[in-house]
């Protein structure tokens, strides 16, 4: 273990955020090397602003922007897919965008839609892509062309449940996790879910509805690729103690291509020597050197829980609230959302960001998410994040009272850059659904995001700068 001398800052308090950020409603802030974020990602241009502005209140109540940029909504629950194959389903998640190979522009958009048992609009059922009828969850794909038209909207994948995040591969395909550990007879369940399922959102019944039962059995969030080894990374969000675990999968035939996953592989789980719980380290800067990784006993967890499994006399690390995850230049990074000790984290924080190198089997936290006051106010519980191509991040917000998507800059600054206006609640007691998905189209020129509640997915488009 290496840790910087340097005290550990104090989480920045809201006001001091709004005075520093200038942007209204804005109260996320970040503490650490903000710029390790964007080292080697080379579609992420120089960026030279610090925001687009205040943003404007929509006539038609869905959606606020900065001035200059525009939305086009590209479908909501309840209205039928354009396939003919039932209605959009509700709970819309995480989402990806893939070139289409239809002329210039034009994009695939897998989507997520996190349905448990009660699901209000559950995804239709389809022959070749149900795994268990019983299920809610799945996702819809769309196709698009250069101006964000719908051309195409369908299933993608039927019968499985709460799939809450995934992530791209290098092969265009799109990794959907069930974030749930319910077992065949549970919630009416025909099988045992908690699988991750491969889609392919330009052919869907050549993936099928296969469980990736390999990479295993638990509370899937996210996944990332390793574009150069192929290991596939997996973070868990279990909602009780003690929490998640932070994976990897060696796959037996990687960078493999689509179907590859199915061969199998090891999963293994990550050992912090001496760090139970990574809610305790609390220093940005602080890097853990000889990084353990241990097989899973049981990745299927058929009798117990893979967090709750016997690692051996050097134990395993747990975290509360594992969730987004991806690759960026030789590392890849991991999202805690919060951890709070009143359920039984050891340590209280507002959200951290780690690095691992595998290379240098070093795990590093390089940001801590503030605020440490009145988390009522707008910015409470990041959730989504997303490397922008004009050189910043997106944050989806999911917390109480108003729902924004957060631009940072390379200098940490905030801003805000949509507001959710679908009021879920009623008028002396507003609600807003919070934001979900946030991904970018390969050219870099349209922002594609979900409102989780009601389900409704934008094109964001407009003066984006460099």
């Amino acid at each position: 273990m290496s840790v910087s001398p340097r005290p550990a800052p104090r989480p920045a308090s809201r006001r001091e955020v709004l005075a520093r950020s200038g942007a209204l409603g804005a109260g996320i802030v970040f503490t650490g090397a903000l710029t390790e974020l964007f080292a080697g990602t080379a579609t992420a241009r120089p960026l030279g602003h610090t925001g687009y502005g205040s943003l404007v209140p929509d006539p038609d109540g869905l959606l606020d922007l900065p001035a200059g940029f525009r939305y086009r909504v590209l479908s909501r629950e309840g209205d039928p897919l354009r396939s003919g194959e039932g209605p959009v389903p509700s709970n819309h998640d995480g989402m990806s965008a893939f070139p289409a190979g239809r002329g210039r522009g034009a994009v695939h958009l897998v989507r997520n839609h996190e349905n448990r048992a009660d699901g209000r609009v559950p995804v239709p059922t389809v022959e070749g892509l149900t795994y268990d009828p019983a299920g809610k969850g799945g996702c819809t794909a769309l196709t698009l062309d250069s101006r964000n038209r719908v051309l195409s909207e369908r299933v993608a994948i039927a019968g499985t449940a709460v799939n809450c995040a995934g992530g791209p591969t290098p092969w265009h395909t799109w990794l959907t996790c069930e974030e749930t550990e319910d077992r065949a007879g549970t919630n009416g369940y025909a099988k045992d879910h908690g699988f991750i399922f491969e889609v392919d959102p330009a052919d869907p019944h050549r993936t099928g509805a296969v469980p990736l039962t390999a990479m295993g059995r638990f509370q899937h969030e996210a996944i990332a690729v390793d574009p150069r080894r192929g290991v596939v990374y997996e973070t868990e969000d279990a909602f009780e103690k003690p929490f998640g675990l932070f994976y990897r999968f060696l796959p037996d035939k990687p960078l493999g291509g689509t179907g590859s996953l199915r061969a199998g592989g090891r999963l293994q789980a990550m050992r912090v020597p001496g760090v139970p719980d990574l809610s305790t380290i609390q220093q940005t800067g602080a890097a853990f050197d000889g990084i353990e990784w241990a097989d899973v006993p049981d990745p299927l967890a058929a009798e117990t829980p893979v967090r709750f499994q016997d690692f051996g006399p050097g134990g395993i690390t747990h975290a509360q609230k594992l969730e987004g995850c991806y690759w960026g230049g030789r590392s890849v990074y991991f999202v805690s959302s919060f951890a709070r000790s009143a359920d039984g984290s050891a340590a209280d924080h507002y959200g951290q960001i780690w690095r691992y190198d595998p290379e240098r089997r070093r795990l590093t936290l390089v940001i801590v998410f503030g605020p440490d006051t009145d988390v009522r106010l707008p910015g409470e519980s990041p959730d989504n994040i997303c490397l922008a191509p004009s050189g910043g991040l997106m944050v989806c917000e999911d917390g109480n009272g108003a729902q924004h998507v957060f631009g940072v800059t390379r200098k940490g600054e905030v801003y805000p850059m949509a507001r959710g206006r679908q009021n879920i609640g009623t008028a002396d007691d507003p609600e807003w659904g919070e934001f979900a998905g946030v991904t970018f189209s390969p050219d870099g020129d349209t922002m594609y995001v979900n409102c989780y509640t009601p389900g409704t997915t934008f094109a964001v488009t407009g003066p984006w700068q460099g």
